[in-house]
């Protein structure tokens, strides 16, 4: 099957461009590149409760804080983030950093990230509340 490319969600200056979505693979993987600027802010630390995560840095250097330790990922690096381990990805350098993000099952896809950008993309400060329960409803746990 093919897949429709161009899928793209900018939270903030985030972005993030599916591959592979939800609906694409019946809920079994989603794949996106995950393309974030320097100094970005980003998702606060976070569990899955039933999806693993694969980040595969493709240029710059992300920094993934998995279960409290730091890990610097340069282009053609990867990193396993089972369920249940808080993490969160960041660029601490002064280039854009670019990975491949592959999540399994596909439970977490395109909707729960455009969910999130209606909270978050507003002026002023978003409702912090309402993105947790957006969370909560798709599997993230806040840590």
């Amino acid at each position: 099957m093919e897949v429709q490319h161009g899928n793209v969600v900018r939270i903030g200056a985030l972005e993030l461009r599916f591959l592979v979505d939800e609906t694409d693979s019946s809920g079994s993987v989603v794949i996106f590149e995950f393309v974030v600027p320097p100094d970005a802010r980003v998702p606060a630390p976070h569990f899955h409760k039933e999806v693993d995560e694969v980040i595969y840095a493709l240029e710059g250097t992300t920094t993934t804080t998995l279960d409290g330790q730091k890990h610097e990922l340069r282009a053609g690096q990867s990193l396993f983030v089972p369920r249940g381990s808080v993490h969160t990805h960041e660029n601490l350098h002064g280039d854009t950093a670019r990975s491949l993000i592959v999540m399994t099952p596909g439970t977490i896809g395109r909707r729960y990230f455009e969910e999130v950008a209606r909270e978050v993309n507003v002026p002023g400060k978003p409702d912090l509340a309402r993105v947790k329960e957006i969370m909560l409803r798709h599997g993230l746990v806040p840590a």
